[in-house]
């Protein structure tokens, strides 16, 4: 944990949100408004295009004019690389909604605004990283404690249905991007690579199957990290059975995540291999007092960061490597090809949109992306 002072240590972290609609009255109020209660956070500033949204926040969270230390972005995707440069430009740290923004160009634009020493930077939403669960795992992986990592299995298997659609933006190219491996799936993606490490290469193949919309509905994907490890990564809005699951088998034991939105320490199982003796196998299962993945715990270390005038995690290249293979993943379904780490740069057309202009992206029912 950061441990240095910055200009915001001694004082209220000033807080504005942008957006006050469903994620930024429901998640994100009440976490600012319990960082509030703790003497870390005041909200100073709202803005949304709906005057009778913005109203109803601004009375709920007793906001007042004053000026601005940490701008929250929950607005759709599109909207984030203008309002997160336009906040950075004006001295403010961010914390914005996943995903990120719709392409690497747009994440690359804004990490080119950031502080060069000190701030300001601007953090993602990647809250299934924290907890105690998470934490945990995190050092065993890091110390190699159950061996090495050999193979990982990701779902994030989740169903809506045509209403979820009917809301104008969803499903579209030119709102969202892409479809669940991009609004749904990316917290897993993240929690992934942050337990283990870069990935080298992927290989996808995924289809729309169901709804008549401009996104896909699966994608299944062959993904090797640079550590060697082999994963598989299923992403559909498809499956009326929901689950969200990360299984990852090492050398001396299997890890397994299984929930569906939040997890907390009850959802993690460790199974030790048959010659592990209890102790150890005890130790590896000593996950701590419980702290549930959370909305709340994010911005608090967010502003542990402030204080510190250093880097928080889930920003720059530690927030980009998700979006990076979300759109390798998109690149390798288009094209057929294996797709490897770093190939993705300025000139290639998947860098300026997940969809890369190919052909065939447009709104067909039952038509599979092409692969």
């Amino acid at each position: 944990m950061p441990r240095s002072t910055s200009p915001f240590a001694g004082r209220r972290i000033r807080a504005a949100v942008i957006g006050t609609g469903a994620i930024g009255r429901g998640p994100r109020l009440p976490a600012l408004a319990r960082l509030a209660e703790e003497g870390e956070t005041e909200i100073v500033a709202a803005v949304d295009i709906g005057a009778d949204a913005v109203g109803t926040f601004c009375d709920r969270a007793g906001i007042r004019q004053a000026c601005t230390d940490l701008v929250t972005v929950c607005t759709p995707p599109t909207l984030h690389r203008a309002q997160t440069v336009a906040a950075l430009r004006a001295g403010a740290w961010v914390w914005r909604e996943k995903p990120p923004g719709p392409s690497l160009a747009d994440f690359d634009a804004i990490e080119a605004e950031e502080g060069a020493d000190g701030g300001p930077y601007a953090a993602i939403v990647f809250q299934h990283r924290l907890g105690s669960g998470s934490r945990h795992v995190r050092r065993l992986f890091a110390g190699r404690a159950m061996g090495r990592s050999l193979v990982a299995h990701c779902r994030t298997t989740w169903y809506r249905d045509s209403a979820h659609y009917a809301v104008p933006r969803r499903g579209r190219r030119h709102t969202e991007g892409g479809g669940p491996a991009m609004g749904h799936a990316i917290h897993r993606t993240d929690l992934l690579l942050d337990l283990l490490g870069p990935w080298s290469e992927v290989r996808v193949m995924a289809g729309r199957l169901v709804h008549d919309v401009e996104t896909e509905g699966v994608s299944t994907a062959l993904v090797r990290f640079a550590n060697g490890t082999s994963a598989t990564v299923v992403n559909s809005v498809l499956s009326p059975g929901e689950v969200s699951r990360i299984r990852i088998d090492c050398e001396r034991a299997t890890v397994e995540l299984t929930h569906l939105y939040g997890h907390a320490d009850d959802h993690w199982r460790i199974t030790p291999a048959p010659d592990v003796p209890a102790g150890q196998a005890a130790l590896w299962r000593d996950f701590g007092p419980d702290v549930p993945s959370s909305r709340l715990a994010q911005p608090r270390e967010l502003i542990a960061y402030m204080r510190a005038g250093e880097r928080p995690r889930s920003s720059g290249a530690d927030g980009r490597a998700g979006l990076e293979l979300i759109t390798a993943l998109f690149k390798s379904a288009f094209t057929g090809a294996t797709v490897r780490a770093g190939e993705i740069g300025p000139g290639d057309p998947y860098c300026t949109a997940l969809h890369g202009d190919a052909p065939g992206w447009a709104p067909h029912a039952a038509q599979e992306v092409p692969a």
